[in-house]
């Protein structure tokens, strides 16, 4: 992969990116999304923030290359902190973390007022969803589009929302109401799996000397979900 040929998980975070937008793209790596997206005219500006000293001098050397030092800002900076105002960001990408690393981050960046609550929120994590659809819900934003991917055996959900009021129920939670709406071939390999693994769990909580109730109650909701929707 490289600012060329972009990997399908990065490719479908670009499509996200509404066109002309002022981007950060937090842990940006290489910078090879806002440097694709910049050799594709698709962008105005962008943040490539990276709180590592490494991927960051790597992502300097991407934008350098490519003769973007202009248009492309790379900061060494912890999550959110990379924006600055005079940035007008009005887009933020944050892939290929846990949700609950990505959750932490726009938090932080909300209480240091780095985000307005009026950005495109363009999110990519590999594990974690629910707790990251749980805090759109909390913070007033409407999941607007997701998609679950499938690349070199791996799963990816991608959710973008924006500024909005909504009440999702435990089960949009979990799935992604998206997603549950649309039910693509890889929704319905994932949960498959899934619902295999939590009976495996089920069976070896139900073993236990002293069997964790709550924890097997849990399980026991999810199970039945997930053969709903599979059915």
């Amino acid at each position: 992969m490289n600012e060329q040929s972009l990997s399908l998980r990065l490719t479908r975070v670009g499509e996200q990116i509404p066109d002309q937008a002022r981007l950060a793209d937090i842990g940006s790596d290489h910078a090879y999304l806002p440097v694709a997206l910049m050799l594709q005219n698709k962008i105005q500006y962008a943040i490539a923030g990276e709180v590592v000293k490494g991927p960051f001098e790597s992502a300097s050397r991407q934008v350098k290359k490519n003769g973007l030092s202009d248009k492309i800002t790379v900061r060494l900076a912890d999550g959110l902190a990379a924006i600055q105002p005079d940035d007008q960001i009005d887009t933020v990408v944050i892939a290929g973390m846990g949700g609950t690393l990505i959750r932490t981050i726009l938090e932080n960046g909300k209480s240091q007022q780095k985000i307005t609550g009026k950005e495109r929120l363009v999110l990519q994590p590999n594990v974690g969803e629910r707790t990251l659809r749980e805090w759109l819900q909390e913070n007033n934003y409407m999941i607007l589009h997701e998609e679950l991917i499938e690349e070199n055996h791996k799963n990816y959900e991608i959710i973008v929302a924006e500024e909005g009021s909504k009440i999702y129920t435990p089960q949009e939670l979990f799935f992604g109401p998206c997603l549950l709406k649309e039910k693509n071939l890889v929704f319905y390999k994932k949960w498959a799996h899934e619902l295999q693994q939590r009976e495996i769990v089920l069976q070896e909580l139900e073993k236990a000397a002293i069997p964790p109730q709550d924890k097997i109650s849990e399980l026991n909701e999810q199970i039945d979900w997930i053969k709903e929707v599979l059915e």
